[in-house]
């Protein structure tokens, strides 16, 4: 089946030659966000971004997935194309015959470009530009989109510049004259295409019109804008004026290099490899790779010249890496190495010209001087030229970013182009199709292998611990070990603990990372990063060190500058593309260790404390009202805590279904947990607040440890600023976590202290909690339930449950939280169970609960009501029915997606089909419980597992 989609006119789907049907602009607008980035993620906050610019409707997300749902629909007729959903957005994944006509327009640049027969080349260029249909998304109008349309028309035009440059190599001149006119009175100040007509005028016998153009366009560039014809017009006049018939008057001839009786030797200009070199064994293998001929059985030359471009933070050895790959396979180029490195981002500044790069590489050559040409065009063309039908590497080391490398690149097929820089370089891969490699920190045992290498196995394996914290405090950057390294070498009798204990004593780490040269200072490394961004990028930077990390999400930054989202998007991917972020995962952004303390160094000497105190209301804001939307969404608490209003400048998630809260937590809880701890004074109300919405999701996943120190930094932050409602949150949470963690007598403690100041704050709800988590504590010792729950009056101290139970419901009665009710009718039901003279009322509070829960819509009371139901029936023999109950709450868990209960109710069904002697039927049921626990990522999962296996055990035959 073929698929091709279309966006270099309106946004178009065919399916095997039949349109599908889109929709309206605004849905159309999704589908083009997609393509643009097929198979790539792009997350919920690019596409509300980029479909409606700074103007979202209130409810974006909501209308997103809408028109996501019906371009699915639109889809649907075929396999290969498909919209799928991912943590934090969407990607349109592709396969088989799919085609976008922007991707394939580029990539035929591409091969055209790198194409060596004219023919050909005009071939590929003609195919491009007949993907054309009218303008790209045609009928769309959002600033994303209308800023790539013009990069898609720059790119349309030097499509067509370039091959006019290639059909007039060919002599068709009198076949493009009249094209090359209609369009240069549509771009009159377009001097290259000036220069492409005057030739053609010229070649067709019209050399006194050529002139005539040549000085209406030297006017209308004085005219207009105030400048004189560059050098390549100026050839083209030459080149009329001289009478000559060439296709590129600015070429030099290729220079005979070297005689016969004296050959030059081929460049070697690569620099000194690294003195044991260890790791980045995949890095190499991948460079290994990309070799001509590495991955072809046939010729062993590929079809254009490879480019691999190397992206990295400062300090992490891409320059390193390199060198070493180059000195590895330099056998591979025995036609020479050019080595430059282009001072992208030195410490003084000097940043290197292409025109003095390429004039580098001419006399690497032995280049006369007198037949190097004058503009960087001609000495570009030149050294292509010397390249043609050679096997050169040429590697170009600290590049700022593509348009300083573009003229260095080769042009024939053989040789090969290694690019290092701190930026991503995407442009070189979207543009020349370059491989990107990024090069990440080390990893521990990297870093200790680097170590050993430089200072030998009998020192490192001498003082171990010293090695580790070496390495933990050097955070994996190869430049703060090699630092290291080289003081330690430097000082033979000097123990590794004395260099481990500086690092550690130092106020500032940058501060024992010096190397005594700009080269090897890591502040000056990280400050030539930060001094090539913009001055709203280089804040940002700043106020990062302000975070408590690991990774921040764009509406968490977007709180920290104080900026809308549309804003800070691209201040995050200049970041970026200068590796002074990394983003792994989409929408997530991490800064390494090192860098984190440099700018936490930065922020605290350039913004006042103000600035820095705002903007960590902000951020704090942005975690606790996002945190307090989540919980609301997991627990449905009819009382959830009031917050003060967020400050201005603060960013929130919009979360709208537990689905969406539950994977918020599940990426944000290390900084929320981070963000508790690390909060500064003064902000003690946000403390335990954090702590206090956290806790369903960290209840629900198991984390006891993390529960318990979170309350505990909250109680003590509450103590500090006498907040009574603080306090009572705290105590509560403490209490369930070492309820978990088996300390009935703290938890007991905590519980009381807690309802002691509910009560004092007249907190009906708070009570009501407190009484029923009283309720299983005081059950402590009966059967553990798969549920968290303890139920059996036989053992514990069943009368005093019963009694925290009836005050918990009649606290929530008085607070009128019907779900509150049904949990508390639902524990008494249980309870009244085990009690044979009870039966009856036990089965009146199931079914209070049954009809509480239904009339409200809780599914998870469902659940717990039809266990108890189910629960109840068992006890009196009645195996049928509570069959029937149990089946009603596996059918009810699956519309939750609560996994962990949907096991547990498929063990009470299976253990319930078992009494009944269904044993076939509780076969199937414990296989089935067994299955979803396996896909279940929870610490608290065992104690499940080993009853559905016993059971398992007794049961199969």
């Amino acid at each position: 089946m073929t698929v091709e989609f279309g966006v270099l006119g309106s946004v178009e789907a065919d399916i095997d030659g039949r349109s599908a049907l889109l929709g309206h602009a605004r849905q159309r607008g999704v589908l083009a966000v997609l393509l643009v980035d097929v198979n790539r993620p792009v997350t919920t906050d690019q596409l509300v971004d980029r479909v409606w610019g700074g103007r979202p409707p209130g409810q974006a997300v909501a209308t997103l997935r809408g028109y996501l749902s019906r371009l699915r629909q639109a889809l649907a007729a075929t396999s290969e194309a498909a919209i799928v959903r991912q943590p934090g957005g969407y990607v349109l994944n592709t396969a088989g015959t799919v085609t976008v006509d922007m991707h394939t327009f580029r990539g035929l640049l591409v091969r055209a470009r790198a194409a060596v027969d004219d023919t050909l080349a005009a071939a590929l260029f003609e195919q491009a530009l007949r993907l054309w249909r009218s303008e790209p998304f045609a009928t769309l109008d959002t600033p994303w989109l209308n800023a790539l349309r013009d990069t898609l028309v720059q790119e349309r035009m030097a499509a067509q510049l370039d091959l006019g440059d290639v059909r007039l190599r060919l002599g068709q001149h009198d076949a493009l004259l009249p094209e090359l006119s209609a369009r240069a009175a549509a771009y009159p100040l377009d001097e290259r295409l000036a220069a492409q007509l005057m030739l053609a005028l010229h070649r067709c016998g019209r050399s006194a019109e050529a002139l005539d153009h040549f000085h209406r366009t030297r006017g209308r560039l004085a005219q207009e804008l105030g400048i004189e014809p560059g050098q390549a017009l100026r050839d083209a006049q030459g080149a009329v004026l001289r009478r000559e018939d060439t296709a590129d008057t600015a070429s030099a001839p290729v220079p005979q290099l070297g005689t016969p009786t004296q050959p030059m030797a081929p460049p070697a200009q690569l620099p000194l490899s690294v003195v044991a070199f260890t790791g980045r064994e995949d890095e190499l293998a991948r460079l290994d790779g990309l070799l001509p001929g590495a991955s072809e059985a046939g010729p062993a030359r590929p079809a254009a010249v490879v480019v691999s471009a190397m992206s990295g933070t400062a300090g992490v050895g891409k320059t390193a890496l390199a060198v070493h790959w180059a000195h590895r396979v330099r056998d591979a180029f025995p036609d020479g190495q050019l080595y430059v490195n282009l001072r992208g981002f030195d410490p003084g500044g000097r940043v290197l010209s292409p025109a003095d790069a390429v004039r580098g590489f001419l006399d690497a050559f032995g280049v006369p001087l007198a037949r190097v040409p004058q503009s960087l065009e001609a000495q570009t063309g030149l050294y292509r030229s010397l390249l043609a039908g050679r096997r050169v590497l040429v590697v170009l080391d600290n590049a700022r970013d593509a348009a300083q490398v573009r003229p260095l690149l080769p042009g024939a097929p053989g040789c090969m182009a290694l690019v290092t820089s701190r930026d991503r370089l995407t442009g070189l891969a979207a543009v020349e199709g370059a491989d990107l490699l990024a090069v990440d920190l080390l990893t521990p045992a990297q870093a200790r292998d680097l170590l050993t290498g430089r200072l030998g196995a009998r020192r490192t394996a001498a003082e171990p611990a010293a090695v580790d914290e070496i390495v933990a405090r050097c955070a994996g950057l190869p430049l703060a070990l090699a630092i290291v390294a080289a003081r330690a070498a430097a000082r033979p009798r000097l123990p590794l603990t004395a260099l481990a204990a500086e690092l550690r004593r130092a106020e500032n780490r940058l501060d024992a990372l010096d190397g005594g040269d700009p080269a090897t200072r890591i502040r000056a490394v990280f400050a030539t990063s930060y001094q090539a961004l913009r001055s709203d990028a280089a804040r940002l930077f700043r106020l990062l060190g302000l975070h408590p990390g690991p990774e921040v999400t764009l509406p968490a930054a977007a709180s920290l500058a104080g900026l809308p989202r549309a804003r800070t998007g691209p201040l995050l991917n200049e970041l970026s593309r200068a590796n002074l972020l990394t983003d792994h995962t989409p929408g997530r952004y991490a800064c390494y260790d090192l860098l984190r303390v440099y700018a936490t160094e930065l922020v605290t000497a350039r913004d006042s404390d103000d600035a820095r105190r705002s903007a960590v209301h902000r951020m704090l804001d942005h975690y606790l009202h996002t945190a307090h939307a989540a919980d609301a969404l997991l627990s449905r608490k009819e009382d959830p805590l009031r917050l003060s209003a967020v400050r201005p400048g603060t960013v929130t998630e919009e979360l709208s279904d537990p689905r969406e809260a539950l994977a918020w937590f599940t990426a944000e809880h290390p900084v929320v947990l981070a963000a508790v701890e690390q909060a500064p004074a003064g902000f003690e109300t946000h403390t335990w607040q954090l702590a206090a919405v956290t806790a369903t999701f960290l209840i629900r996943q198991g984390r006891w440890p993390a529960l318990a120190a979170a309350h505990t930094t909250a109680l003590d932050a509450a103590l500090r600023h006498n907040d009574r409602v603080g306090l009572a949150y705290a105590h509560r949470g403490l209490a369930f976590a070492h309820t978990k963690l088996n300390r009935p007598d703290q938890a007991h403690t905590h519980y009381r202290l807690a309802l002691d100041l509910f009560r004092e704050l007249g907190d009906h709800a708070g009570q009501a909690r407190i009484h029923s988590q009283l309720t299983t504590l005081s059950l402590k010792h009966g059967e553990r339930r798969s549920d968290g729950n303890t139920y059996a009056s036989e053992t514990g101290d069943g009368p005093a449950a019963l009694d925290e139970a009836r005050q918990a419901l009649a606290h929530y009665r008085a607070e009128h939280n019907p779900r509150g009710q049904a949990i508390a009718l639902n524990h008494i039901g249980r309870m009244l169970a085990g009690l044979d003279d009870h039966q009856p009322s036990a089965l009146a509070h199931s079914r209070q609960a049954l009809a509480l829960t239904e009339e409200i819509g809780d599914l998870q009371g469902q659940v717990r009501a039809w266990r108890s139901l189910g629960h109840i029936h068992r006890r009196l023999g009645r195996y049928e029915r509570a069959v029937d109950c149990y089946g009603q709450a596996v059918a009810v868990v699956r519309e939750t997606d609560d996994r962990y209960h949907e096991a547990a109710c498929l063990t009470d069904l299976g253990d319930t089909h078992a009494s009944a002697g269904h044993p076939d039927a509780a076969h199937t049921a414990w296989t089935q419980a067994l299955t979803v626990i396996d896909d279940i990522p929870l610490p608290d999962t065992a104690p499940l597992r080993i009853q559905v296996l016993h059971s398992l055990d007794r049961r199969s035959p």
